[in-house]
C-alpha cells in the first residue's frame, strides 16, 4: 500500500511496523481525502494510529514549512478520562521518534503539542493552554462541553481542523451521546466549516 506521508513520517511508520494493519489500511484512503471516517476494528488493530496519524502527518508538513502556528488542530473526544491519558501518553514516543528522526536529517522543527483538558486538569495547566493551545486536545465530552461556552477557549477551539471520538459505541445509544452531538455541531458552527470526524469503535 502507498502511503503517502511526509518522508520523514512515512520512514518512522515503516521503521516501526512492516505494514499497514487492515484497520489503516481501511481508513486511511477516506481520511486523506478528508471524508468523515468511522473504524471499527478490535483492541490492538492500529485502529488509533489510524485515526491520528494523518493529522500527525499535517502538523509535521506545516512545521517543516515553517507554517506550524499556535492552534488547535486536533480534538479527540474520549468517554473515559483514562483512555485521554492513556492516549496522551502513548502519542508522545511517535511524535519524539519522529522528531528525532527529523533531527538527524538536519531538520529542527517546532514541537507539537499535546494536552489534556478533563475535570481533573489543574487550573494553571488549562490556563496555560489558553496562553498556547495544543495542536492536539484530548479531552472528554463534558469537558468539550464547558470549553464551548467559554470564549478563551473558544477561540483555539475554532481552528480544529479534525475531531476524533474515541469508544463511540459507549456513549451513542444514550443521553450522554446526544449531548455529544450537540457539541459537535457547535464546534463546526464554532469553526465555520464542517470539520473531518473519525469515529473509532470495537
Amino acid at each position: 500500500m502507498q502511503v503517502p506521508f511526509h518522508p520523514i513520517v512515512r520512514r518512522w511508520f515503516f521503521e516501526r511496523f512492516e505494514k499497514p494493519t487492515p484497520a489503516q489500511e481501511g481508513g486511511w484512503p477516506s481520511i486523506a481525502i478528508g471524508k468523515s471516517t468511522l473504524i471499527a476494528a478490535p483492541t490492538g488493530s492500529g485502529k488509533t494510529l489510524a485515526a491520528f496519524l494523518w493529522s500527525i502527518d499535517r502538523l509535521i508538513q506545516r512545521a517543516a514549512k515553517g507554517d506550524l502556528d499556535d492552534a488547535t488542530d486536533v480534538v479527540y473526544v474520549s468517554p473515559l478520562k483514562a483512555l485521554g491519558n492513556d492516549i496522551a501518553k502513548n502519542l508522545q514516543a511517535p511524535l519524539a521518534e519522529i522528531f528525532q528522526l527529523a533531527w538527524a536529517e538536519g531538520m529542527l522543527l517546532p514541537e507539537i503539542r499535546v494536552a489534556v483538558r478533563s475535570g481533573d486538569t489543574p487550573a494553571h495547566e488549562r490556563q496555560a493552554m489558553v496562553r498556547k493551545p495544543p495542536h492536539i486536545l484530548i479531552t472528554t465530552p463534558e469537558s468539550l462541553y464547558i470549553l464551548l461556552t467559554a470564549e478563551k477557549s473558544r477561540q483555539f477551539l475554532k481552528t480544529a481542523r479534525t475531531v476524533i471520538v474515541d469508544e463511540i459505541h459507549a456513549v451513542a445509544a444514550d443521553k450522554r451521546g446526544a449531548h455529544l452531538a450537540l457539541s459537535l455541531e457547535r464546534l463546526d458552527a464554532l469553526a465555520e466549516r464542517s470539520l473531518q470526524r473519525i469515529g473509532l469503535m470495537s
